[in-house]
């Protein structure tokens, strides 16, 4: 973390938090007809209000401004911003000229997501991600953002998607995410279509917006055998694979690893030629997401059992807190990819029970999280590995999918009855840390 030229931040994404679901010309997303299909969210929540960002986009400004964060990830909502036509909606796009004007305002870079999940409805209804003309829509969209974001704020970076691999398998492999369909067939087609839609749009963004980076941000773990033996070293293997792999592979190899189809047999998905050629496409950096590891063992051949060791520290999520994880993770990645991108990581952040009381949040728990990642990032970094920047997620507690607002991972306690904004121990901390790297 030496670097002086090192981004520290903090993220978000669109229906997590900007609310205003039915104003100035919002189309409705996967993600509201989700929500509104009994038994998919817990208690039956939704994003219609969330945070309510979208109205009180000044004083979360104020809140980065507070933190001093060199930079701030978030996302544009693809409903927001255009009609079915694929005519701009202006009024939502003035949200997000005035976010980025705010931003440059206070100093604060932008980390511009373009695709955080919320595909607009009308799209779904006409195959959704399983429908390879949403690649060339998604980059029609690419075009237009680029083009009207263009001269607002200081955007250091657009980033196509966050996490295919969470839209891909999530929504359409094993149904826990919108459109909640269930399909491991389906799930490889929808990731091709998600890459292609990523290469498509890269020399589009390239050509609209010079001066930023370019790149894609995708959710990592790092596989451990349960025992070392062979059968259970190849289950770790074959999670990598399909957590990891399925998605550097194309983008870094131009091809999907074999291996993915031991585990979902018959499962390849139909690519023309030239695909992997728009897929490969060089990128400026890589956004890693990291939050834990997994531990395996075989049930026999080609097959994956995740086994829980009930005595480790884990977070409301029921993740392990692993920090040596993102270590080995970004260790694996310098070795086995010879043409690795420059690395953000883009997530890493926990999920606890935060309760204001005497108006504080001592979220401990989460303090010592960032710290043990911190240091495993700067360990990665001494052993060769480049590293860029840092986000923490999240800047506020928000809707957490299919988990509603149970599940709290902000630097900033929300109270979803009356909005008001309460700086955790863990935000006051990091902007300790940030005015002290600052003077030093």
């Amino acid at each position: 973390m030496r670097r002086r030229d090192f981004v520290f931040g903090a993220g978000t994404s669109s229906y997590q938090i900007e609310g205003a679901a039915h104003a100035d010309g919002r189309l409705e997303s996967i993600w509201d007809r989700f929500c509104a299909t009994p038994g998919k969210v817990l208690r039956g929540e939704n994003g219609d209000v969330a945070c309510d960002h979208y109205n009180r986009l000044d004083e979360d400004l104020d809140i980065l401004k507070r933190l001093g964060v060199d930079a701030y990830r978030f996302s544009i909502a693809w409903p927001r911003v255009m009609d079915e036509a694929g005519k701009p909606n202006a009024r939502g796009i003035d949200f997000y000229k005035r976010l980025l004007d705010g931003l440059g305002a206070r100093g604060i870079k932008a980390f511009v997501t373009l695709y955080h999940w919320d595909l607009p409805q009308y799209l779904e209804d006409r195959g959704g991600w399983l429908n390879r003309d949403t690649a060339y829509r998604f980059a029609e969209y690419a075009d237009l953002m680029s083009r009207e974001l263009a001269g607002h704020g200081d955007v250091a970076a657009w980033t196509t998607h966050n996490e295919p691999w969470c839209s891909a398998y999530l929504g359409y492999g094993d149904g826990h995410h919108a459109p909640g369909l269930k399909n491991n067939r389906w799930a490889a087609q929808a990731m091709h279509h998600l890459l292609l839609g990523h290469g498509l749009a890269l020399p589009i963004l390239r050509a609209n917006a010079p001066q930023a980076l370019h790149g894609i941000v995708i959710n990592c773990a790092p596989g451990y055998a349960d025992k070392d033996t062979a059968e259970d070293r190849d289950a770790a293997s074959l999670f990598e694979t399909y957590q990891n792999r399925w998605v550097l592979d194309p983008l870094l190899k131009g091809e999907y690893p074999a291996d993915l189809w031991r585990l979902w047999k018959g499962c390849e998905p139909l690519v023309l030629d030239g695909d992997m050629d728009i897929i490969k496409r060089p990128i400026d950096y890589l956004g890693i997401n990291y939050y834990s590891r997994a531990v395996l063992a075989s049930k026999g051949p080609d097959t994956i059992d995740w086994v829980r060791h009930p005595e480790v520290e884990r977070t409301t999520m029921d993740w392990e807190v692993y920090p040596q994880g993102l270590q080995d993770l970004f260790e694996a990645f310098k070795r086995d990819y010879a043409n690795l991108p420059p690395l953000y990581v883009t997530e890493n952040g926990m999920s606890s029970h935060d309760t204001v009381e005497g108006g504080e949040v001592n979220d401990l728990q989460r303090q010592a999280y960032l710290k043990g990642h911190f240091a495993a990032c700067s360990r990665a970094m001494d052993n060769g590995v480049d590293v860029r920047g840092y986000f923490v997620w999240s800047l506020m507690d928000n809707f957490e999918w299919a988990f509603g607002y149970e599940r709290r991972f902000g630097l900033v306690h929300v109270d979803f009855e009356t909005q008001q904004r309460t700086l955790k121990r863990s935000a006051l901390a990091y902007a300790d840390f940030l005015k002290e790297r600052a003077a030093g």
